[in-house]
């Protein structure tokens, strides 16, 4: 067996000269790694030994959204697949009663606010300095155009929709290195964010304009930070689903027309590629595949003939 400080002599010995203000830290996933991190540096990449193996030792999730829909069949699916989740919402009740079921811990915040993310995501830190995956699934819908949108409920909607991903990510972000350390070249990444966007973040679709305007910066913002965090070891994930069946899209409209139900998928098929995803490095995922990405491929390239086809879809889709 190899003691703590028997590790830090051999550190010494190795960088020549004993560090004031380094630290022996436990790799946040495999708690059978001890390594040295010395001040000031973000990576702990100097020295590390095998300890004794730590049982109990589970991936950490934040999955936002997560009282109902799609957040809610994320966090029964990682559930089954051993990790830790913190459900995150605004209903309190719904939450408490889903993380009883799991297992999981809770925190009530409204992802729009940036005081209640920072606050919400210190209490989580406090309790797991590593974050192993952060899923950005918190969203709200707005049918109506620029034009009929109440000004106050487009604000709300960039809000939570596009801001409230970039707070989360943000706040997050020390548990999310914290996660994947120590780094090691040509490794799978050790943490994630997935960035839960629309087909409405790459298709205009004019008579939701807020809601699409919203969801285009998101998908910009996780277009960003892919390379911008790929250095530290933590993989972003973009996923684009279509028309889900939610409480807050209840797709009735699209669902009682023949032509269009098959236009519509579940929250738990949206999960499940959402896990996948995370396991097998997906940077964007498109659900379903079919018609929706080759929709984006046509709009880019004639954005007309989309027009056509929103045409024919429901006026109002309930």
């Amino acid at each position: 067996m190899v003691r703590e400080g028997e590790v830090r002599a051999l550190v010494v010995e190795a960088l020549g000269d004993r560090p004031r203000d380094g630290a022996l830290v436990r790799h946040p996933e495999d708690e059978s790694l001890l390594a040295f991190e010395p001040p000031g540096h973000d990576a702990i990449l100097n020295a590390s030994v095998r300890s004794p193996a730590v049982p109990g030792a589970q991936r950490i999730a934040v999955v936002t959204g997560a009282s109902s829909g799609i957040g809610e069949s994320v966090a029964r699916g990682l559930s089954a697949k051993g990790w830790h989740c913190v459900l995150v919402a605004r209903r309190e009740d719904r939450l408490r009663a889903l993380s009883e079921e799991l297992g999981a811990e809770l925190e009530v915040c409204d992802v729009g606010d940036r005081t209640e993310v920072e606050a919400t995501a210190a209490r989580v830190l406090e309790r797991h300095p590593a974050v192993h995956l952060l899923v950005n699934n918190a969203g709200m819908a707005e049918r109506d155009t620029f034009v009929e949108a109440d000004l106050d409920r487009i604000e709300r909607v960039l809000y939570v929709n596009y801001l409230g991903s970039v707070w989360c990510t943000r706040a997050l972000l020390t548990g999310l290195r914290a996660a994947a350390l120590p780094r090691r070249s040509l490794a799978p990444a050790r943490a994630h964010v997935v960035n839960v966007v629309s087909i409405a973040g790459a298709i205009a679709f004019a008579r939701s304009g807020p809601y699409v305007a919203s969801k285009h910066a998101q998908l910009a913002f996780s277009r960003c930070l892919r390379p911008t965090l790929a250095r530290s070891g933590i993989a972003v994930h973009t996923v684009m689903p279509g028309f889900v069946e939610t409480e807050g899209f209840p797709q009735s409209a699209l669902r009682s027309r023949r032509r269009s139900r098959w236009l519509v998928t579940d929250p738990a098929h949206v999960a499940d590629a959402i896990v996948r995803a995370v396991e097998d490095g997906g940077a964007e995922v498109t659900v379903p595949w079919f018609p929706y990405r080759f929709a984006v491929a046509v709009h880019g390239i004639a954005p007309g003939f989309v027009r056509k086809v929103e045409r024919l879809m429901p006026k109002r889709r309930r």
